[in-house]
């Protein structure tokens, strides 16, 4: 087997809750994904990330885990993700599963042990505290969700470190024992047939054992945060530097096993970019990091420039993932409406951009179709960080949406039941069944560019040299020993104009390019793939 097919592979992540009901209970199952691989493999992808589907009471959607080595009646059983497993794998697709591992639900067995006295064998897996003074929480850490970091245990007389929900204690990774028994987690689904690991919240495993108070964040960013979490400077709640080492623990372990990959999340919007770099660098830690650079609202040749340019010159051994959109933001389609022609244009470049960029590439069910993000009403909503911070920040419901396979049946083909969350029309016009039958669809747009992508060594593998153009113009030289790519794209829906001095040919999937006597104009949104010899041709401003 190739040990490294994850390099510059396409992972589609899979949202079970949304991708393909079967049961009839308006929820997506493994059942359900199962039916749907053939729409992956046919797309073009490499691998699916499929999220969490583990035993959970679903206060956050799965990422509150009561049983790590069970599927939750919600998705399945066992053998249900050993037949997934198993036709994946027939199809060619890898399968990269979701760990949750740096918090647990509160309905745990090991949380209500440990929450049952101060002298259990459980009674320091989690992050425990007493209570100052005065009764307050042991410092000033805020929670992702709103509130205090802190839940005061009635039981234990004790306050417990939440990041996120207070259903969502944190594990005390400082102790040996957990992290064996987290290894032991992943080593159950590695003998399970798994090919890898999307790590969720990695560089929150560790916190300060002296547990240090934040310091504030300085002006202008304070005035713009809504949530007391983005007041401070996360310094001391993650990114510890006890991190590596364990890092490499999960990395010993998944050497044992023959082509396994994994992926980390790194949940950080200041240092994102040396966090990935310090993750992946060598051949000891991480095989891939992705930060939320990429899931911004920021749409500049500089932005996308400085982060691929950026991750290379600090970790040139190290390896990132890049996405533009998820489970956790607003759909790109949506989040970059402003520098668009029409949401079809955008949606190409986008996909465009992915399939030239150097790295692994994630892309998010349902992009493929151009979806946008469903508007919700208040009582709508699932989410809690919508519910929390409604209207100032409308959660992340609106990104999950179902899957919308046939727009001629009842919900789009997702469920025979009313599903978990609605199918609206904007998203139905959006239907597989429609695109399929359309040329010029955003999805026959993305098969084209990724089977493009996938026949091209220089864009899977090739190193990337940028070339200075001025905003709104993005381009670069994908180049190996004897061959190379120019990647060119115009970031705003109005026309441009360049000049091409040196050999090359248009090649491969393009949108509104046209190249003639050494000029190639780009429309709005508008992309080319140039192929030449070692050298590219030098591009300027026509």
């Amino acid at each position: 087997m190739n040990e490294t097919w994850w390099k510059g592979a396409v992972v589609y992540q899979i949202y079970p809750r949304s991708f393909q009901d079967d049961n009839g209970d308006g929820i997506g199952d493994l059942a359900g994904i199962t039916r749907r691989l053939g729409h992956v493999a046919d797309l073009g992808a490499d691998a699916i990330w499929l999220s969490p589907v583990f035993t959970s009471p679903m206060k956050d959607m799965g990422y509150d885990v009561s049983d790590y080595c069970d599927i939750d009646p919600t998705f399945g059983t066992l053998d249900d993700f050993d037949t997934l497993v198993a036709r994946a794998h027939t199809l060619g697709l890898k399968v990269i599963i979701d760990q949750v591992i740096s918090h647990s639900s509160n309905q745990h067995p090991f949380f209500q042990q440990s929450r049952s006295s101060c002298d259990n064998d459980k009674a320091d897996w989690y992050v425990w505290a007493d209570a100052k003074p005065d009764g307050r929480p042991p410092n000033n850490w805020q929670s992702i969700f709103g509130g205090s970091a802190w839940q005061w245990d009635t039981g234990r007389k004790q306050y417990y470190l939440h990041n996120f929900l207070s259903e969502q204690p944190d594990f005390n990774f400082h102790n040996p024992a957990v992290q064996d028994y987290m290894l032991d987690v992943l080593r159950f689904w590695l003998d399970r047939g798994v090919d890898g690991f999307r790590l969720d919240t990695v560089n929150f495993y560790f916190h300060d054992a002296r547990l240090r108070d934040q310091s504030p964040v300085d002006e202008p960013f304070y005035s713009n945060a809504f949530r007391p979490y983005d007041m401070q400077h996360q310094i001391y709640s993650k990114n510890r530097p006890e991190n590596l080492d364990f890092l490499e623990r999960l990395r010993a372990l998944t050497d044992m096993y023959e082509a396994r990959t994994m992926v980390g999340e790194v949940g950080e919007t200041v240092n994102s970019l040396s966090l990935m770099e310090a993750y992946t660098r060598g051949t000891s830690r991480l095989h891939m990091a992705y930060s939320f650079d990429m899931l911004s609202p920021d749409f500049s040749a500089q932005h996308f420039r400085s982060r691929i340019e950026g991750f290379f010159q600090g970790a040139p051994d190290g390896w990132p993932s890049w996405s533009f959109s998820n489970h956790d933001v607003m759909r790109h389609v949506s989040r970059w409406e402003n520098h668009a022609v029409d949401q079809d244009r955008i949606a190409k470049l986008a996909i465009g951009m992915l399939a030239g960029f150097e790295g692994t590439i994630g892309l998010y069910n349902g992009e493929e179709l151009g979806q946008t993000d469903t508007e919700l009403a208040y009582h709508e909503l699932t989410d809690v960080q919508g519910l929390e911070f409604w209207p100032k920040d409308k959660g992340r419901d609106g990104c999950r949406s179902p899957i919308v396979w046939d727009a001629s049946e009842d919900n789009g083909g997702f469920s025979s039941a009313t599903p978990w969350l609605p199918v609206k029309p904007p998203q139905l016009s959006r239907a597989v069944s429609l695109q399929a039958q359309q040329n010029d669809s955003v999805l026959q747009h993305y098969k084209s560019v990724l089977a493009y992508r996938r026949a091209t060594p220089e864009l899977r593998s090739g190193k990337t040299t940028f070339i200075d153009l001025p905003e709104p113009i993005l381009g670069f030289y994908r180049l190996q020993e004897a061959s190379g790519v120019t990647c060119l794209y115009n970031l705003s829906p109005e026309p441009i104009t360049l000049a091409v001095d040196g050999a090359a040919d248009m090649d491969g999937p393009s949108q509104s390019a046209q190249l003639s006597q050494g000029v190639l104009s780009l429309g709005g949104n508008g992309f080319v793939f140039m192929r030449h010899g070692p050298k590219g041709p030098k591009i300027s401003i026509s």
